[in-house]
C-alpha cells in the first residue's frame, strides 16, 4: 500500500452545533468485510438515515450505552459486517458526549501516562529492514515486530540472528507476523527453527480458517497470536467457541476490523477467564482513529507493548497531541489538533 483512504463522520447536538464529535471509518482493502465498490454509497445512506431520525443519547453515557445506540443506527446485519463503520460511530458519539475535544475516554493516557508500543519493521528488502531495525533501536524501542514469510526463510533467519547477535545486551523483544504466509505442512518445522531466536510470539502463522491451526497452537514452542482469524467472528458465542477450540496464546485486536470498541471489549472479557493474552493494534488509521484506539487501550492495565505506532508512517496526517518517544505513545495535551478539513 502506498496510500490509505479514510472517511470521517461528524455528529453534533442540534442545540449545540458548535460541539462536534468525529469518528474515523477507514476499512482496509483485502481485509475489511465492508470494503466493496458500494462502500461509500452505503456509508452515505447510513449518514442520511442518521440525519433523518437522529439519535437519542442515554443520560449516562459509556461504551456500553453508546454501543446500544450504534445498534439502533445499524441493523443487525450491517452491524456484523461493518466493523469500521461501527468504530467510527462509537468514536464520534463518545467524542460528542465528552465535549467534542477528541477525548473519547477520560483516563490516564489523556492525562499524560504513556503506553509502551512495539516498533513495526515494514516489509521490504533485507537491507531496508536492517536499516529500520537500527533506527527503531536507536529511537528507544525495546520490542520489535517483524513481518516474515515473504522473503527466503533462511534470509529472514539471518535478520533475526543479526538482531540477537548485535543487540544481545539490549534485551530486545521480538514479535513475528507471518500474515498467514506459512504453509500448513511445514509451519511447525519453521516455527521450531525460529525458537533459537527467543521469539515472544508468532502472529497468524497459517491462513485463517484452516483446521490445522488448533493443533499448531497446541504443539508450537512459540506462542501463537491470532489476528486475521478473528475477522468476521461477531457473535459472543462464536467468539467464545473459537477461543475455546483453538486456544491461542494471544489475540491481537484491531477495532476497525474486529467489531469496533465494544466488539474488542467483548473479546477481552472472553479471553481473561481462559488465560489468553491480548494486545491492541491500530489498522493504519489516521491520528483521529489512532487517538481513539489508544484511549480505549488505556482503559485496561497495559503490561506489554501495544501496536500503536502506525501513525508515524504517513507523509500526510492530521496534526495531533500524539507523540512517539522512546518506544512509547504519549498524549501531549500542550499540542493542538489540526483542522481535519485541511
Amino acid at each position: 500500500m502506498k496510500e490509505k483512504d479514510s472517511w470521517f463522520i461528524s455528529v453534533w447536538d442540534s442545540n449545540k452545533p458548535e460541539m462536534v464529535g468525529i469518528g474515523e471509518c477507514g476499512p482496509l482493502p483485502g481485509l475489511s468485510p465492508e470494503f466493496t465498490p458500494e462502500f461509500e454509497s452505503i456509508l452515505e445512506h447510513t449518514v442520511e438515515q442518521l440525519n433523518q431520525r437522529g439519535v437519542q443519547l442515554p443520560p449516562h453515557t459509556n461504551l456500553t450505552s453508546i454501543s446500544s445506540c450504534v445498534h439502533q443506527i445499524l441493523d443487525k446485519q450491517e452491524y456484523a459486517v461493518q466493523p469500521a463503520l461501527v468504530f467510527a460511530l462509537e468514536t464520534a458519539l463518545l467524542d460528542l458526549v465528552n465535549g467534542g475535544e477528541k477525548v473519547i475516554f477520560k483516563n490516564s493516557f489523556v492525562a499524560g501516562q504513556p503506553i509502551p508500543i512495539n516498533g513495526l519493521i515494514w516489509m521490504g528488502g533485507l537491507d531496508f529492514m536492517l536499516q529500520q531495525i537500527e533506527i527503531k533501536i536507536r529511537d528507544g524501542f525495546t520490542c520489535l515486530k517483524l513481518k516474515v514469510g515473504s522473503h527466503d526463510f533462511e534470509k529472514e533467519c539471518d535478520v533475526l540472528q543479526y538482531i540477537r547477535r548485535k543487540y544481545f545486551r539490549d534485551k530486545i523483544t521480538i514479535r513475528l507476523d507471518a500474515n498467514g504466509a506459512f504453509k500448513k505442512d511445514d509451519a511447525l518445522m519453521k516455527i521450531n527453527q525460529l525458537t533459537r531466536f527467543d521469539i515472544h510470539s508468532l502472529e497468524q502463522p497459517i491462513k485463517p480458517g484452516l483446521p490445522e491451526l488448533k493443533e499448531l497452537c497446541r504443539q508450537s514452542p512459540i506462542p501463537i497470536a491470532l489476528d486475521e482469524e478473528l475477522i468476521g467472528i461477531t457473535g459472543k458465542e462464536q467468539k467464545k467457541q473459537l477461543l475455546e477450540q483453538v486456544r491461542p496464546h494471544f489475540i491481537i485486536l484491531k477495532p476497525t476490523l474486529h467489531g469496533g470498541l465494544a466488539g474488542c471489549a467483548e473479546w477481552i472479557s472472553l479471553c481473561e477467564p481462559l488465560n489468553i493474552g491480548w494486545w491492541i493494534t491500530s489498522a493504519l488509521e489516521s491520528s483521529i482513529g489512532l487517538n481513539a484506539i489508544a484511549q480505549f487501550t488505556a482503559n485496561y492495565p497495559v503490561s506489554i507493548p501495544q501496536g500503536l505506532g502506525t501513525g508515524m508512517i504517513y507523509t500526510e496526517n492530521i496534526e495531533s497531541p500524539l507523540q512517539v518517544e522512546q518506544g512509547q505513545l504519549t498524549y501531549n495535551s500542550s499540542l493542538n489538533w489540526g483542522n481535519i478539513k485541511d
